[in-house]
């Protein structure tokens, strides 16, 4: 298949890479950098390389992977499905829900695959975690505590972290957008959101003008409430989910990859080994993999627009809580 990437930092250029592996083509780049043009050109010289959207978008392909800053999400999704592609969309799916529904409607009536980036389901640990509660062997969950936190300026070494879409609200950052798989993998393991509260602001000295700092609660459908934790701040990379049912608890840690299982006993404990996830690019790899199986037909798309749009609602109701100092409740 012949795939057009649309913003080529670096996620961006993993997923080109890792569509590249696996024997796939790149007919067009579009980026707005000049210096990574020019090296995207000296690597892609087969490849339009451009600075025009558009123009890359007007390229013979099957798919395009936009992977612009979150603002230009919706509106880039949207032209090249009018150019008859199939679209994977990084995450978040947009900054707000603004033309997301056209989007939806849009990309039904063109009978084409639209999939949002949701790569922690596919990450081994996560999903033997999602395996070990549905197979109640902890109970009904009760509880959960979740957290992200890495200083923003160590995400990206290579850029100045200030002139990333993170640090910009007009450019969708952020860090409860920017973490959004939170939301989404949270729902995906316990079901829809109902209430959701929120304290979010900016408490360091990074040169941002969007909040660094986030806690909050969501209560579920289920009845379960999940205390979810993101920042900008730790020094160190941080990111873990402890679900504690009425019968045990499982316990993810991403950096340590291990998943640890406390079961009914007392102290009954099981560990799963370190490498069920040695890899951590094979869950991009699986990603790509399985967007390129939804366009073949074999697989529905993990996460599709209409998907996306209830876990950004999930997200925009912790800024809209924050803001007013209230629960938000959701209604579907």
């Amino acid at each position: 298949m012949r795939f057009i990437l649309i913003g080529a930092g670096s996620i961006g250029r993993r997923h080109l890479q890792n569509l590249l592996t696996l024997g796939h083509e790149v007919a067009a780049i579009a980026d707005v950098a000049t210096q990574r043009l020019e090296e995207l050109r000296a690597a892609f010289p087969h490849a339009v390389c451009t600075d025009d959207a558009d123009k890359a978008l007007a390229q013979r392909a099957d798919a395009a992977l936009i992977c612009s800053p979150p603002t230009f999400h919706v509106p880039q999704a949207r032209r090249a499905i009018e150019r008859g592609l199939h679209v994977f969309i990084e995450k978040p799916l947009a900054d707000s829900l603004a033309d997301t529904e056209a989007l939806a409607r849009e990309v039904a009536a063109a009978k084409r695959v639209a999939f949002v980036a949701c790569n922690l389901r596919f990450h081994p640990s996560l999903l033997l975690a999602k395996k070990l509660l549905d197979e109640g062997r902890i109970g009904r969950p009760l509880s959960v505590r979740a957290q992200i936190g890495y200083y923003l300026p160590f995400w990206r070494p290579q850029t100045d972290y200030r002139r990333g879409y993170g640090a910009n609200k007009a450019m969708g950052g952020g860090v409860i957008l920017d973490c959004i798989h939170e939301f989404d993998y949270l729902r995906w393991l316990l079901g829809e959101v109902t209430e959701v509260f929120c304290f979010a602001e900016k408490r360091t000295s990074l040169e941002i003008d969007v909040e660094d700092n986030a806690d909050i609660l969501l209560r579920f459908a289920s009845g379960t409430v999940a205390n979810l934790h993101l920042d900008y701040i730790q020094r160190t990379y941080r990111r873990s989910c402890e679900l504690i049912g009425e019968e045990g608890v499982i316990v993810w840690d991403y950096i340590a990859q291990t998943i640890h299982l406390y079961g009914k006993e007392d102290r009954q404990l099981q560990v799963f080994p370190r490498n069920i996830n040695s890899d951590l690019n094979q869950m991009f790899v699986d990603e790509m993999k399985h967007f390129v199986n939804c366009i073949q037909g074999r697989e529905q798309p993990a996460l599709d627009v209409h998907g996306a749009r209830i876990v950004m609602d999930i997200a925009l109701a912790a800024k809209k809580s924050s803001e007013q100092k209230k629960v938000i409740s959701l209604h579907r």
